[in-house]
Formats: structure tokens, C-alpha cells, sequence
């Protein structure tokens, strides 16, 4: 008999799972935006500094964000937000500016940049442009053919430039004019010179307004407006200060110093001693003379 042969198949190894991450990716055709590896795996940035800023690239330009319309989209808080947009503006991904607007209302632009890494490494030198093509001589006329010659022509006439049409003047730049500091009430002219120590405590009209009685307050306890200033100016935090009218508010109200208490009257000092000119006894008087007793001694004598 022949030797039996196994003719089914061997069993086919189970698949190995793949170690790690895998990427199922499906292309978009609409409704996307693209963000770099320089964000996405960013070593220094938060996981909710790099989901806010992926958020922000996915807005239209235009749109309007702050803390507390963000607070109220996700459920981080206004400070775990502050904080992402902290680090988004230290980062280069977002820039902040206060701008004061014609009719004195300051407002806040945002601007969201993609790509700092590439903005810091300057922008890619333009191509050198094409040289101009070379004209070949013409070829020479064949024996016998004189070459026809070119008759001299007359220099052109300079063109007078047309003077441009008065609508299309540019018209002169605009020069802002200097914002003038009240210099009336001491409490108003205190609280609008801060700007000078400090630019981020530039306060409006109505700041200036409601703050001034807590700053009365201090003027009417003795407190100098030097002392007054040092108070406001001093060991602010770092950063930009999105609220310095309620950063002032709380430094009037929660730092005002108690009034002077009221000096006690001083007890009457008593009269010195003085030395008697009848009986060189010592008594105590205003004004040196006789004592008591010599005094009615010599009013007795005096009415006998």
C-alpha cells in the first residue's frame, strides 16, 4: 500500500494586531481645514490650547470671540480658557490688540496666524526673473544683393506728463489728534496720568467717572495722590490686563487705609513754683508775689 498523503491545507496563522495607532482616513471635500504638525504636535502647548486653536482656524473671518462666548460653546471655564489663549498669543498661533475706536470706545481685534514657525523663518525669496531672450543676427544676403539701409528716423517728441485729474489726488494722510488728559478734579487727573506709568491701565471717561469718589475717599483720609499712585502702580500682574478698571476698583476699596484716630487733649500743665516775698515759702502761681496766707495776712492789715 502507498504511504498516505495529507492533502488538506494548514490552518492559516490568525492575524497579528497592529501595535499602535491606526489612521482610517477618508479625504474631505467640503467643510475642513488644514492644520500642521507644528500645532498638532505641539511639546510645549496644552491639549486645550492646541483644541482651541484648531477651533479658532475653523472660523470665518469676522467672527466674533471672547472669553465668555467661548466659556459658554465648551465646557471649560473662563480661566482654563484665558489661560489656552495665553499660551496661543506667548506661542505666535494668536495675536491681541486694543484699538480705540474714533468714538473713544476701546475694542479688542484678534488675529489667528496657521503657520508662526514658517512666518518666523521669513517669507520665500521670490524667483529671479527669466532672462530675456538673445536675437539672433540676420542672415547675410546673398551675393550680388546689397543690403537695404534703414532711413534715419526723427527723435521722438517728449510727451508732456498728463497733470492727474483733481479727483484722483491722494488725499493728505489724517494726523490722530493727542488724546487730552483731564486736568481738572485731582481724583480725574490721578486716575488718567496712570497710562503714563503703566500703558495697560488706560481707563475710559466713564471709569475715570465712577472711580474717582473711592479715590476722594483716600484724598479725604490725608493720603497724598503720590501715595495714592503707588498704590494703583505697584506689583501688577504680568500680561495684559483685560479688566484694569476692576483691577483699580479692588485695590481702592480693599486696600483704603483706616482715618487717623482722634489725638486725646492734653491734661492743663500746672503752674510753676514761685517763691513768696513775705514768709520765702515756695507756692505755686502764674506770676511770682505773696502766698495765700500772706495775701489775706496783708488784706487784713491793710482794711484795719
Amino acid at each position: 500500500m502507498a504511504v498516505a498523503q495529507l492533502n488538506a491545507p494548514l490552518c492559516a496563522s490568525p492575524p497579528v494586531p497592529a501595535v499602535g495607532i491606526r489612521h482610517i482616513n477618508l479625504p474631505h471635500n467640503e467643510r475642513f481645514v488644514v492644520v500642521g504638525n507644528h500645532l498638532a504636535q505641539h511639546d510645549k502647548l496644552s491639549l486645550t490650547a492646541i483644541g482651541l486653536c484648531v477651533h479658532i482656524q475653523s472660523l470665518r473671518a469676522g467672527t466674533r470671540i471672547s472669553i465668555k462666548k467661548l466659556a459658554e460653546r465648551f465646557p471649560e471655564g473662563e480661566d482654563r480658557i484665558s489661560g489656552a489663549l495665553n499660551e496661543l498669543e506667548r506661542y505666535g498661533y494668536l495675536r491681541r490688540t486694543r484699538v480705540r475706536l474714533p468714538s473713544g470706545h476701546l475694542i479688542t481685534t484678534t488675529e489667528s496666524f496657521n503657520n508662526p514657525p514658517a512666518m518666523r523663518a521669513g517669507a520665500p525669496r521670490q524667483a529671479a526673473p527669466a532672462c530675456a531672450p538673445v536675437r539672433e543676427a540676420p542672415p547675410p544676403p546673398p551675393p550680388g544683393v546689397e543690403r537695404p539701409v534703414a532711413e534715419p528716423t526723427a527723435p521722438a517728441e517728449p510727451v508732456a506728463p498728463r497733470p492727474a485729474p483733481q479727483q484722483q489726488l491722494a488725499a493728505p494722510a489724517r494726523v490722530p489728534k493727542p488724546v487730552p488728559v483731564p486736568t481738572g478734579p485731582v481724583p480725574a487727573a490721578l486716575l488718567a496720568d496712570l497710562r503714563r506709568h503703566d500703558p495697560r491701565l488706560l481707563l475710559s471717561q466713564r471709569d475715570i467717572a465712577r472711580l474717582s469718589p473711592a479715590v476722594d475717599a483716600w484724598l479725604e483720609r490725608g493720603i497724598a495722590p503720590d501715595a495714592v499712585r503707588r498704590t494703583l502702580t505697584a506689583a501688577l500682574p504680568a500680561g495684559q490686563l483685560h479688566h484694569p478698571a476692576g483691577l483699580l476698583r479692588h485695590r481702592l476699596t480693599e486696600l483704603l487705609p483706616p482715618p487717623l484716630p482722634v489725638a486725646a487733649p492734653s491734661a492743663p500743665r500746672p503752674d510753676p513754683f514761685q517763691t513768696c516775698d513775705g514768709c520765702d515759702l515756695a507756692f505755686r502761681a502764674p506770676e511770682p508775689g505773696l502766698c495765700g496766707g500772706c495775701a489775706e495776712a496783708y488784706a487784713a492789715t491793710a482794711a484795719a
